[in-house]
């Protein structure tokens, strides 16, 4: 009898809802016209891309025109962070982020710190991949024009202090905070109170895979980086994926109501989880016990390597990652756990497990079995 699919990668893409399959479906068929066209098909898929972004506006408690579509986080988080460092170099080229960001955001700031002479300060973290306020205090000047730092980490879950960092940022500079919100929406409270800017992607939460999205305070001025059309004020030039952004305030609103009906679930899977690999002596967990999404757990084996537990699993039927997906084929250690200053044995043996209210119990207890299989067939004593 073939083994059932036991899928702990939810940190890298989520299934998508099936009630959002069903509307993808239907619409796909009926709203294939371009919605800048200005006969009626057109402007009707307008006004339904606009009402999806009111709805958004209110799921996040900010102004409709402070949101804007894109293809994933990807291109959120370069948009804005080149947008914002362009729009404001005149007065400082002096920017801030921390050594665990996504490849997403720590590449476009090497982009511009080799390529375009912008000055980067590279934030160090703790024993639990945080960033701390006095490490910000140290290189925070009152000239400084960007900080960029992600609210949950995607590889260990840690919880970054964001609004004790935003207060420090705006109290002692003319700085403007921008936060990558990827793994925090839908799995941990957030506020974008005192955000100026931030990305979010929607084949996270049980969306559909090329949908993102761009909040930025209406004041704030972004450089665009694809010209040649109107779309979205300007910002992003091109035809839209009109069905995707429609659907987009249903994939926020379902995700928010699964956390509230399924988060203390989660959090139950993640207790058990870390109680039976405590229970083991090769094995050290990796993320931290306070201030951490309860939908990402890290831990090293001591006695077998990445590379060789992710082939076991992967027979198995059991489905989880080494680090962050966007840098898995690098062959690279993870450089959140780097950063952390963790031994090479615990860079080597390093793997992610990410949790959705999709999982249960059992499949928890079928995963502690199977590595525990996997110990006593490939594991060294230690």
């Amino acid at each position: 009898m073939p083994k059932t699919d036991i899928y702990f990668d939810h940190v890298s893409s989520t299934p998508v809802h099936p009630d959002l399959i069903t509307m993808f479906s239907q619409y796909t068929s009926l709203h294939y016209a371009n919605s800048d066209a200005l006969h009626d098909l057109g402007t009707r898929i307008d006004a339904m891309q606009n009402k999806s972004r009111e709805s958004l506006a209110q799921l996040l408690g900010v102004l409709s025109e402070e949101l804007y579509f894109t293809s994933g986080a990807t291109e959120s988080n370069n948009t804005l962070i080149k947008g914002i460092a362009f729009a404001y170099q005149h007065k400082s080229k002096h920017i801030i982020t921390s050594k665990v960001e996504h490849s997403s955001v720590s590449a476009s700031f090497l982009w511009l710190e080799q390529f375009c002479g912008f000055e980067v300060s590279w934030l160090e973290v703790d024993q639990d991949g945080r960033v701390t306020l006095e490490e910000v205090s140290k290189v925070l000047r009152p000239d400084t024009s960007l900080v960029s730092i992600m609210y949950v980490n995607n590889e260990v879950g840690t919880i970054m202090p964001i609004d004790a960092i935003a207060d420090y940022i705006h109290q002692n500079s003319r700085a403007l905070f921008h936060v990558d919100l990827v793994q925090a929406v839908a799995k941990v409270p957030f506020s974008l109170a005192k955000i100026d800017a931030a990305s979010l992607s929607a084949h996270k939460i049980h969306g559909f895979k090329g949908s993102g999205l761009i909040y930025k305070r209406k004041n704030i001025v972004c450089e665009s980086l694809i010209h040649g059309g109107q779309q979205e004020h300007g910002l992003r030039g091109g035809t839209q994926n009109a069905v995707t952004n429609i659907l987009w305030a249903k994939t926020l609103r379902l995700a928010l109501e699964e956390y509230q009906a399924h988060h203390l679930d989660v959090k139950n899977m993640n207790d058990y989880l870390r109680q039976e690999l405590s229970k083991m002596d090769s094995i050290i967990i990796n993320s931290p016990t306070k201030d951490v999404s309860a939908y990402i757990l890290n831990f090293s084996c001591l006695s077998i390597s990445s590379e060789v537990l992710l082939n076991f699993f992967n027979q198995e039927h059991i489905y989880v990652s080494a680090q962050s997906t966007c840098s898995s084929k690098t062959k690279t250690y993870s450089k959140t756990l780097s950063a952390m200053g963790v031994s090479q044995e615990r860079l080597n043996g390093s793997i992610r497990i990410g949790l959705s209210s999709m999982n249960t119990l059992e499949e928890c207890v079928q995963f502690i079995s199977t590595l525990q299989e996997g110990l006593k067939k490939y594991g060294n004593p230690r």
